[in-house]
């Protein structure tokens, strides 16, 4: 990797759409799933349509921010540039309270620390003076 490299910047978000009103919230220092409004199921990641009733009623509506680690995988060779300085790291699947799960990141645990069924609880990290995202710490059990 050449010196200019390092100037890669991280992918972000788009912020459009469904998308665009999640991050939104999470700029707010909110985490905020939708909810039909007709069967009460919560989903993630953002669309239109329950994927359980149908209904294409539903309400943005305000997350614990609490949650267990559900599973994770450790990178160790960066496949894009922007991530080579952060390996080896570990993308997490948050399961959710409200039963959705969430992609992200443990900010203050290695990767060799991590658990199953760990506590957790979401933090929100600006990537960009845009974009606000969501990331989790440990909370003792």
């Amino acid at each position: 990797m050449s010196q200019d490299d390092t100037s890669i910047a991280t992918p972000l978000p788009e912020l459009e759409g469904l998308t665009g009103a999640f991050y939104g919230f999470c700029k707010d220092g909110e985490l905020r799933f939708q909810r039909c409004s007709d069967c009460g199921s919560w989903r993630h990641v953002p669309r239109e349509m329950c994927a359980d009733c149908g209904s294409w009623s539903w309400e943005w509506e305000r997350s614990s921010g609490r949650g267990t680690i559900f599973t994770w995988t450790v990178v160790v060779r960066a496949l894009h540039p922007a991530f080579q300085d952060a390996c080896p790291y570990a993308p997490v699947v948050i399961e959710m309270e409200e039963g959705v799960r969430i992609l992200s990141e443990i900010t203050d645990c290695p990767p060799d620390e991590l658990e199953i069924d760990q506590p957790v609880e979401v933090v929100f990290e600006d990537a960009s003076e845009d974009v606000t995202l969501p990331k989790f710490r440990r909370v003792a059990s």
